[in-house]
């Protein structure tokens, strides 16, 4: 593959590592496409570009799988839209580092929905995520490495 046909897109609200994957790309020399639903830092480069979708439910989301293509990477946290970006084959890796490929999908799904329905009755309250630490950017900043390098490869 072609690594300039490869791009970076970011599900850019609430992402933690936006100043990290800019440099990334710019490393790689990778188009990065930021969509979100509200306003965000500018990044002035030629290989950048923002996109604030229209508010509502899933409109950033939609906004990206739109636009992926196989063979792009899509930056999120949201198992869901990264499911559906897998469908059109792109590849897939959360701001912790963690992997989106056909043989997890299944199973970050299933994890999800289950703690989705937990919340909804009450079996389990509170949590979320535990706080963005040091490692959780060094493990994405790795994976996301792996990633781009294991893409290049023929």
């Amino acid at each position: 593959m072609d690594e300039n046909a490869m791009r970076l897109f970011v599900d850019a609200d609430a992402c933690p590592v936006k100043d990290e994957i800019f440099r990334v790309a710019l490393r790689h020399d990778l188009p990065l496409i930021f969509i979100g639903n509200s306003w965000m830092r500018g990044y002035d480069h030629p290989l950048v570009e923002q996109v604030v979708a229209a508010e509502g439910l899933n409109e950033a989301d939609d906004r990206i799988v739109e636009r992926i293509l196989p063979g792009d990477i899509v930056v999120t946290a949201d198992v869901p839209l990264a499911a559906r970006c897998l469908e059109k084959g792109a590849r897939g890796i959360d701001p912790r580092g963690k992997h989106f490929d056909e043989d997890s999908i299944g199973m970050a799904l299933a994890v999800r929905d289950l703690m989705t329905e937990l919340r909804d009755t009450g079996a389990i309250t509170g949590g979320g995520p535990s706080s963005y630490s040091k490692q959780d950017r060094s493990r994405f900043l790795d994976g996301l490495e792996r990633l781009i390098q294991a893409m290049k490869r023929p």
